[in-house]
C-alpha cells in the first residue's frame, strides 16, 4: 500500500520529534535503571557469573531488531574479552546449531519471548544442558520459562508514535547488552593493554599504542645540562627541531624544561649569555613511556602544550611532539 504524501516537516517539528524520541528513550532507560536496582539486579549478577564461568563462548541469537541488536552486544563481547559471536537463529536451524557448544552460553533476545524461530535453539540447550540466558519483557513467554536466568526486562512505551517499531526497547536491550559486558570486562579485569590487541586499527587503536612506540629518544632526543648557557640550549633547540630543550641535572634526571615560548617571553639583548636555569620552566609536563598516546594527547591539549618528557625513575628518556601524534593517527 503507498503511503500518503505529507508535507516536509519543518526544522522546529522534526527537532520537537527528536527530542521526544530521546525523551522516551531515556524514560525507558530509567525504568530499567530502577529494575537493576529493585530485583532484577540479582539475576544481573547470575548471568554474569555465568558468562564468566563458562569455558567456551558466548552464542548471542535473536530475530529481526533482536537480532541486529544482538549482533552489536555479540562484538561488544568479542572486543572487551568475552569471547562470543552472533547465530542466527533460523540458520541455527539448518546446520549451524553446530557451531554451539557444551561449553558455551546462550544468550538469547526477543521482547515478546514468543519468537517462533528461536523454538530449536531452545531446545537444543536443554537437550545438551546449554546455559540459557534471555533478554525478554515477559518472563512467562516461552523463552522466558525456558530460560536458566531469565532477564526480564520492563516495560517501556516505544518512541515509535504508533506503538509498534521497536524503538526504546531495542534501546533497552542495547544498553542491558552493553551493561553485561562492562561488568565481565571489570571482572575479568581487562585492561586497555588487552583492549589494544583487539582494536589495532583506525583512530581507536592508535590511540591504545603506547608512547614508547612513537617517542624520541637517544640522539634524537634534545638536551642540555642545567649549568649550560642559553645560547647551548637555542642552538640544541634548532638543530633537533622540536621547539624545545630538555634540561637534565649532573646525575641525569630531569630539571626543567625551555620551549620556544620560554624564548619568546624572555627576549632581551644578553639572552644567550643568561643560564638556562634562568628561564627554563621547572615543573614541566611529563609521561609515563608505557601510557597510552590517548593519555599523550589529553595532557597536551588540556595543557595547551605541544611537547611531553617522556620519564622513567625521573630521568627523561623521551619526547612526544603533537606532530608525532597527529603521524600515528591519534590526534
Amino acid at each position: 500500500m503507498a503511503l500518503a504524501q505529507t508535507q516536509s516537516a519543518s526544522p522546529d517539528q522534526a527537532v520537537t520529534s527528536a527530542l521526544r524520541t530521546l525523551e522516551t528513550e531515556r524514560e525507558g532507560l530509567t525504568i530499567l535503571m530502577n529494575a537493576i536496582g529493585n530485583g532484577l539486579g540479582p539475576l544481573f549478577t547470575g548471568a554474569v557469573e555465568t558468562i564468566a564461568a563458562a569455558k567456551g563462548r558466548v552464542i548471542v541469537t535473536g530475530m529481526g531488531k533482536s537480532g541486529h541488536v544482538g549482533r552489536k552486544i555479540a562484538a561488544t563481547f568479542a572486543s572487551t574479552g568475552t569471547p562470543a559471536h552472533y547465530v542466527h537463529p533460523a540458520e541455527a536451524s539448518h546446520g549451524d546449531l553446530g557451531m554451539v557448544q557444551a561449553e558455551d552460553v546462550i544468550l538469547a533476545l526477543s521482547w515478546s519471548g514468543e519468537t517462533t524461530e528461536l523454538a530449536d535453539i531452545i531446545g537444543y540447550a536443554k537437550r545438551f544442558r546449554v546455559p540459557l540466558i534471555a533478554f525478554t519483557s515477559n518472563a512467562g513467554s516461552t523463552l522466558g520459562q525456558a530460560a536458566d536466568i531469565c532477564l526480564a526486562l520492563p516495560k517501556a512505551k516505544e518512541a515509535c508514535p504508533n506503538g509498534l517499531a521497536p524503538t526504546t526497547s531495542t534501546t533497552i536491550q542495547l544498553a542491558l547488552g552493553d551493561a553485561l559486558a562492562i561488568a565481565l570486562l571489570e571482572k575479568r579485569g581487562f585492561t586497555a593493554e588487552h583492549f589494544r590487541v583487539f582494536h589495532p586499527g583506525g583512530k581507536l587503536g592508535a590511540r591504545l599504542k603506547l608512547v614508547r612506540d612513537i617517542m624520541h629518544k637517544d640522539e634524537r632526543l634534545p638536551t642540555v645540562g642545567v649549568d649550560a648557557r642559553m645560547d647551548q640550549a637555542i642552538e640544541e633547540i634548532g638543530r633537533k627541531g622540536f621547539g624545545s630543550v630538555i634540561v637534565v641535572n649532573a646525575d641525569g634526571t630531569l630539571a626543567g624544561i625551555v620551549t620556544d615560548g620560554d624564548l619568546r617571553r624572555n627576549l632581551r639583548p644578553d639572552l644567550g649569555t643568561l643560564p638556562v636555569t634562568a628561564i627554563m620552566t621547572r615543573t614541566p609536563r611529563t609521561i609515563a613511556p608505557d601510557a597510552l598516546l590517548a593519555t599523550a594527547l589529553e595532557i597536551e591539549e588540556t595543557a595547551r602544550i605541544t611537547a611531553l618528557i617522556v620519564v622513567e625513575n625521573n630521568k627523561p628518556i623521551g619526547l612526544v611532539h603533537y606532530l608525532d601524534l597527529l603521524r600515528a593517527g591519534a590526534a
